[in-house]
């Protein structure tokens, strides 16, 4: 029984180790003037492996991406919604703006 419960706590703290670590961030984005807009950055996202969440703010000019660090960094999802038409930057302060 006791070997059990230790493989068991191995077990999760080896799960917990390997867990990803989420990440936000804001991104200023250009062009976005209607909801197809949000549709096409949304499949653009959708294409980045490790991106968990996206919200457009299509007023704010902005995109919020949570995402998993291990798999995926802001430059890259910067880039796929730049290549996607809408140039995008990320804050440099998420407190901006």
């Amino acid at each position: 029984m006791r070997k059990i419960l230790l493989s068991l706590a191995l077990v999760v703290w080896a799960g917990l180790a390997w867990a990803a670590t989420p990440k936000q961030v804001i991104l200023d984005v250009e062009n976005i003037t209607c909801p197809a807009c949000s549709i096409t950055i949304e499949k653009a996202l959708n294409k980045v492996p490790g991106v968990t969440s996206q919200r457009l703010d299509t007023k704010a000019a902005t995109v919020t991406v949570m995402f998993d660090v291990e798999r995926t960094n802001a430059a890259t999802i910067a880039k796929a919604i730049t290549d996607a038409g809408f140039p995008a930057s990320t804050r440099s302060n998420p407190n901006d703006g």
